[in-house]
């Protein structure tokens, strides 16, 4: 795959090349997931407390860098094919980021109501509209980061002359893993008034 940009060209593909690109962004992204575990165990007493919570943890986080993930290979398909200027009039782009829009939505209203529905049999639960509130909160929130760190991870690995298939999808899901914990936690807190 050979992909032209401002400097030249992307190159044929390269295990060394994606060695070398990869590796220090492994790392400092291996840093960055340690505050989604730092965040974790800080909210050990409200995890604790409102056990559904920590049920809908490992679906929040994992589906905001899904949502990433699956925009990141699209822009970066397009970039490929060349049939894309990150140009807010194209209907195309316009429809991939309303596509992961409503996605979002549809997931985490089902997370809210499995939830529930879980916690009613378990007797751990709270109320619809309370799950309904974090889950589409948070997780809206977190679709909108995954568009935005979609977005930067695909146009700057093309602006840097790097494959974007090899550098968007770990810098999304990564990212978004993040911000998703910490967002689900805070949106709980704010929520519960813990």
């Amino acid at each position: 795959m050979v992909v032209p940009t401002p400097g030249g060209s992307l190159g044929t593909w390269n295990w060394r090349t994606i060695v070398t690109n990869m590796f220090p962004l492994l790392v400092v992204l291996s840093i960055i997931v340690l505050w989604a575990g730092i965040t974790l165990e800080d909210a050990e007493e409200l995890l604790e407390e409102y056990g559904i919570l920590a049920v809908m943890v490992p679906t929040m986080v994992d589906m905001g860098g899904n949502l990433g993930a699956i925009l990141s290979s699209r822009l970066s398909s397009r970039f490929h094919l060349g049939t894309t200027e990150l140009d807010p009039r194209d209907r195309v782009l316009r429809g991939n980021v309303l596509a992961i829009l409503a996605l979002a939505a549809t997931i985490f209203t089902a997370l809210a109501v499995g939830a529930w529905a879980l916690g009613a049999v378990l007797g751990i639960g709270l109320p619809l509209a309370t799950l309904l509130t974090i889950s589409l909160i948070s997780g809206m929130s977190v679709a909108v980061i995954a568009i935005v760190f979609s977005f930067l991870a695909t146009y700057g690995s093309y602006r840097l002359g790097i494959d974007p298939d090899d550098t968007t999808i770990p810098i999304v899901t990564n990212v978004v893993d993040v911000f998703g914990m910490v967002i689900f936690i805070g949106v709980s807190a704010l929520v519960l008034g813990f």
